[in-house]
């Protein structure tokens, strides 16, 4: 297991060098959002009271999803200019990450925003490999250390995957109330399997199992780590960057899970999550893990979809196949073919509506 780890490492370590110093997509600039009656003053820098946090992670990878998703965010906001987006960026040549700001800068030209550099190393050692190589990319662990690469005068983050498009307002996210037990808000899915979530071993140790998750506040639910409202200054408190390292040790040593970053985050929050309506992430629609098949909305409204899962709605249009729901993030999609063709209409394509 051990090699395997080491081997989807220098995977994802290659595909980064290969990409350096190439050439990012082309995107169309999206329209102008300003704001409306009664928001907030306009703010002076990072630390004005009245802006909204949104972080995500950035790479050339996945960057028309993280196009598309915030051109939805935008698009449904308030007060569009409140937000402020903190991408978190693998450290590669500094080449790379002036490149991924130039090309967000240029089509979101008044967007507030700032880039982190984040080092592969700073998780390498602890990765363990999981049922898909993409899950053990290291910047999939970055979120762990939002808290520490945000400016402390942050007082919490809306943590978001790339492959997400909001249908709301997210300062209603934003609003979540957390109690001074909690330190992560998010939907749970206490109907699903979650001792799925980990091996047998995991549960015949009689010093992990459900020991672990006793005493907690209520009942442990599985929740999607792609969507999160986190306390950022109760997370430097606890110290839960370690808590949630510890755990990685721990698999490496006995092998209780399968899937990438989630089930850290499962152990040590389960049953201490502040549950939020499931309208806020109305994940899967990127199929399983391993097939990546069309997947319904839940029932329910929605205010934000997640294609979640092996299936991404950019890479299904471009073979070809595409679900049906992939044809509602398509218009949102400011790609720019290579070939000019096809290219971007960002002005036009439906509003998704929240339902409220």
């Amino acid at each position: 297991m051990m090699a395997r780890a080491a081997a989807a490492l220098l995977f994802f370590l290659a595909a980064a060098a290969a990409v350096s110093g190439a050439e990012l997509p082309r995107f169309a600039e999206a329209p102008q959002y300003r704001n409306g009656d009664g928001c907030p003053a306009a703010a002076a820098g990072v630390c004005d009271p009245g802006l909204v946090h949104i972080a995500m992670t950035l790479d050339a990878h996945y960057l028309r999803g993280s196009m598309a998703a915030i051109y939805s965010l935008l698009k449904h906001a308030s007060c569009p200019e409140s937000l402020f987006f903190h991408f978190l960026a693998a450290d590669a040549p500094p080449g790379d990450i002036t490149d991924l700001r130039r090309a967000v800068a240029a089509s979101f030209p008044s967007l507030r925003f700032e880039i982190y550099p984040f080092r592969a190393e700073a998780v390498a050692g602890l990765i363990s490999a999981s049922v898909r190589a993409a899950l053990d990319a290291p910047l999939n662990y970055a979120r762990n250390h939002l808290a520490d690469l945000l400016p402390p005068c942050v007082p919490r983050a809306i943590y978001l995957d790339s492959d997400v498009l909001a249908a709301d307002d997210v300062r209603r996210l934003w609003e979540t109330r957390l109690p001074a037990a909690a330190v992560v808000a998010a939907p749970e899915y206490c109907h699903a399997n979650f001792s799925r979530y980990f091996t047998p071993a995991f549960w015949s140790d009689p010093a992990l199992g459900a020991r672990v998750f006793a005493g907690r506040r209520r009942q442990p639910c599985y929740f999607n780590t792609g969507v999160m409202v986190i306390d950022l200054r109760r997370w430097r408190a606890g110290n839960y960057r370690r808590r949630i390292e510890r755990w990685m040790e721990i698999q490496k040593e006995k092998r209780i899970y399968e899937l990438g970053s989630l089930p850290p985050f499962l152990l040590v929050f389960a049953g201490e999550v502040e549950a939020v309506d499931l309208r806020w992430n109305q994940h899967g629609l990127g199929g399983d893990n391993v097939h990546g098949s069309c997947r319904p909305l839940h029932d329910g409204p929605v205010s934000l979809m997640h294609w979640s899962g092996k299936g991404k709605p950019w890479d299904r249009l471009d073979a070809g196949r595409p679900c049906s729901l992939d044809h509602t993030w398509k218009s949102y999609d400011l790609y720019i073919p290579g070939d000019g063709s096809g290219a971007a209409s960002p002005a036009s394509g439906p509003a998704l509506s929240a339902s409220w």
